[in-house]
């Protein structure tokens, strides 16, 4: 096996009657699927190049992904456009991308045309109907090689900035063969897919469904506001497995949704993306069967979507974090201090990682790439890049990784060196709190928390952590909100709080 493309074509083989997709408007067989995604590849043959970027500008449904794998018979890498996003965040992202054409539906269409750069842009409808070109496509094959791009995903940079980040062939065949593996994914698995084309966790679904011959569900995002209703949805489509940012699960934890409303098919429960409040995984643990896997999932979309795992195997206090785990296999990590030395045990340092997992760099952006794929300062005798993620961690004392938080979340107040993380981790242990985010006033020096939660207020929360965190850690400011703010990824949006934060401050 060498391309994705192979993967997809024996599976193919295997299960060409199987339903690889089913979204709101239809499903599709893998036979079809294949034939679809040929067709468009046929039809992008048309600018005889290779390892360009083509963009994917469609609504979240089985014929985007269709058209992704169509790019990538062609012989391009795809890159997938929220078809949410405004306008001028697109017009970024095509700036540094500069695609040899867009593809689009009905929906996204519009959109398209607003953006007024001089791109070609296609409908799916017209050129999924090209007939596949199997010469042309056998020649672009021929010319395939492992380390050719698949896509490129742009996620927000520091500076505000959309960064793309490129993956290969083998960093995706190889990440998915390790996910596949590890949580039994097979001909008979049903994911319940909750996150969109565009965010890297759903790489894990997708390439792995295509890997093993499994079922992609994609969820309407409207059931995600109405637990009951996902529950039900869940249980008509017979969804085994799922792969969610913790919001999603703190959703129907807080509703106490599965008190009373069961989810007899779910024998695999994933999660990645943000920190999981241990106080809603309990909730889920205690509701479900016992023989249901949970695991824990860390890392970004530099190492393909995840660099270390935990599968949950004992029980957790509310008020303790869940681990990060330890690596996954065909892939390495180590924690360095700030004077470049491996972190021993409780030590806090950077988690870096090396092997097949990880991303190419950033297109067209060598200086952001430098700055993190570097030379693996532990070997010097020979040329091995790593990845900097830029996420504090440290071993516990039974040898497992524990998320700290972000570099750029660390902060200094009143002398003492914080992670916001750890003030989040026990807030969120607090009886009646259903979601928290914190952020740092540096003008002022205030520790500011926003939660969410059933008859909060201020004094309650202060009394609940009192006994969970020193003097200098206790927030300054608190405020109760009747809904917490998401981004399109479903996770908190803690730019967004920043921002209302400082308008505010400014009246």
């Amino acid at each position: 096996m060498i391309t994705v493309l192979d993967c997809l074509e024996n599976t193919t083989l295997k299960y060409a009657d199987n339903i690889i997709c089913k979204d709101v408007k239809k499903e599709i067989t893998f036979a079809d699927f294949q034939q679809n995604a040929q067709a468009i590849g046929s039809f992008l043959c048309r600018y005889n190049v290779m390892r360009k970027p083509i963009a994917v500008f469609m609504d979240n449904t089985a014929e985007a992904w269709e058209a992704m794998l169509g790019v990538v018979y062609s012989g391009n890498f795809y890159v997938v456009i929220d078809a949410l996003m405004p306008i001028e965040r697109i017009k970024n992202i095509f700036n540094t991308l500069n695609p040899l054409a867009v593809i689009v539906d009905d929906k996204c269409a519009g959109q398209a045309m607003k953006l007024g750069m001089d791109i070609d842009i296609y409908m799916y409808g017209e050129i999924v109907k090209t007939s596949v070109d199997a010469a042309k496509l056998n020649v672009v094959r021929r010319r395939m090689i492992d380390t050719d791009p698949i896509y490129a995903l742009f996620t927000s940079g520091s500076t505000g900035t959309p960064k793309g980040t490129v993956l290969t062939h083998l960093s995706v065949i190889k990440y998915t063969q390790w996910y596949a593996e590890t949580f039994n994914i097979t001909s008979k698995t049903i994911f319940g897919s909750q996150t969109p084309f565009y965010f890297s966790m759903s790489v894990s679904t997708m390439f792995s469904t295509i890997y093993t011959g499994a079922k992609l569900v994609v969820i309407p995002k409207q059931f995600f506001s109405f637990p009951v209703k996902l529950i039900e949805f869940m249980n008509n489509e017979m969804i085994n497995t799922i792969y969610w940012v913790p919001s999603a699960m703190n959703m129907i934890a807080n509703f106490k949704a599965l008190d009373n409303h069961a989810l007899p098919y779910l024998k695999t429960v994933l999660f990645a993306g943000e920190a999981m409040p241990t106080k809603q995984l309990n909730y889920w643990r205690q509701h479900l069967s016992k023989d249901v896997l949970y695991a824990n999932l860390f890392g970004p979309t530099e190492t393909t979507d995840i660099a270390t795992y935990y599968i949950v195997n004992r029980d957790f206090n509310d008020d303790e974090p869940i681990p990060i785990g330890s690596a996954c296999s065909n892939c390495d990590v180590f924690v360095l201090k700030n004077d470049g030395t491996l972190a021993g045990e409780n030590e806090e340092g950077e988690l870096c990682v090396r092997g097949s997992f990880i991303a190419s760099g950033y297109y067209d952006n060598s200086e952001k790439t430098k700055e993190v794929f570097v030379q693996n300062p532990l070997n010097t005798h020979y040329p091995e890049i790593i990845y900097k993620t830029g996420d504090l961690v440290r071993y516990n004392d039974r040898g497992e990784l524990v998320y700290i938080t972000r570099k750029d979340f660390q902060i200094k107040h009143q002398g003492y060196r914080i992670e916001l993380g750890e003030i989040e981790t026990a807030v969120s242990s607090v009886k009646g709190v259903y979601e928290c985010a914190c952020i740092y006033d540096k003008i002022k020096q205030l520790i500011v928390l926003y939660c969410t939660g059933e008859n909060l207020t201020s004094k309650e929360i202060l009394l609940g952590v009192r006994d969970k965190l020193p003097k200098y850690m206790m927030p300054n400011k608190i405020f109760v909100l009747k809904s917490m703010p998401h981004n399109a990824n479903g996770k908190i949006d803690k730019k967004l709080l920043q921002n209302t934060y400082q308008e505010k401050e400014k009246k």
